[in-house]
Order: C-alpha cells, then sequence, then structure tokens
C-alpha cells in the first residue's frame, strides 16, 4: 500500500518568479482577483496558507484600469480622518483622475488578501504597480503574462 503525502513548504523552499501584467483596458475586479492569487501563490500545486509562496507582480498602466457598469461614477472609497466628523469619500472616477491613480487597484487587492494579518502585510510588499510602461524591475528578468488573453470578459474597449 503506498501512502500518498501532503506537499507543505517551507519558507526556505519557495522559489519565487517574477510577473509583468499590463492593466491598459483591464477590468479590474478581474485583474485584482488575478493578482491577489498570484501574490498567495494558489496557482501553485504545493501552496501552503501558512507560507508566503506567492510570486512578485509588476503592474504597468495601472492608471488606465477600466470599470463595468456606472461603478465609475457610482463606487464610493470612504476613509475617516480620525477627527469628530472626518468621514472622507471619493468615487472610482475622481481617484482614477486624481494624482496616485495607482490606488484603485491597490485597495482591489489588497481586499482580496487575508484582513489583518501580517502574512498578508508581506504579500502587499511583493506587489508593485506603475502609471507607465516602464518598470526599474528588468534586472529580475520577470515573465510577462497577457491577463486580456485569458478571458475575452478581462478587457473592455470603452
Amino acid at each position: 500500500m503506498t501512502t500518498k503525502i501532503t506537499a507543505s513548504l517551507k519558507p526556505a523552499d519557495v522559489e519565487k518568479k517574477w510577473i509583468v501584467v499590463d492593466a491598459q483596458d483591464a477590468v479590474v475586479g478581474r485583474l485584482a482577483s488575478f493578482i491577489a492569487m498570484r501574490l498567495r501563490g494558489k496557482h501553485r500545486p504545493d501552496y501552503t496558507p501558512h507560507v508566503d509562496c506567492g510570486d512578485f507582480v509588476v503592474v504597468i498602466n495601472a492608471d488606465k484600469v477600466k470599470f463595468t457598469g456606472k461603478k465609475l461614477a457610482d463606487k464610493i472609497y470612504y476613509w475617516h480622518t480620525g477627527h469628530p466628523g472626518g468621514v472622507k469619500q471619493r468615487t472610482a472616477g475622481q481617484i482614477l483622475d486624481g494624482r496616485f491613480p495607482e490606488r484603485v487597484l491597490e485597495k482591489a487587492v489588497e481586499r482580496m488578501l487575508p484582513k489583518e494579518s501580517p502574512l498578508a502585510r508581506k504579500q502587499m510588499t511583493h506587489l508593485r504597480i506603475y502609471n507607465s510602461a516602464e518598470h526599474p524591475h528588468e534586472a529580475q528578468n520577470p515573465e510577462v503574462v497577457d491577463f486580456k488573453a485569458l478571458n475575452a470578459k478581462n478587457a473592455r474597449s470603452q
């Protein structure tokens, strides 16, 4: 009788890859879901929940992402300043037109990782988001992933 052994990674056994994803005309939620999956390492057959076994993800053209439906005007991001009555809000369209448009994608990915977790905070440090087509990570020989070709619903042309 043969015994089956469940693979459990140790942090020293993990080999991390670098991938590049072009976010131009990509749907925000679908892209964030894909990125969160790669950051956690759930695409690997030897995925281990308590070990950081995900890849480094570089996102380019993050300011050119798309929302479906009326989310550009209707989706509202809230935050609190810490002072009484200090609830602030902005729509997704205002943030994309503002000074830091990459935050839309960053928040979407962050909210798809486990909450209040040291492991999730460490995995978020492996995400690099850039608003242009250039990035300073060529020395890592990143693999280009064509996210929009994976599914026709992943891209919007409008």
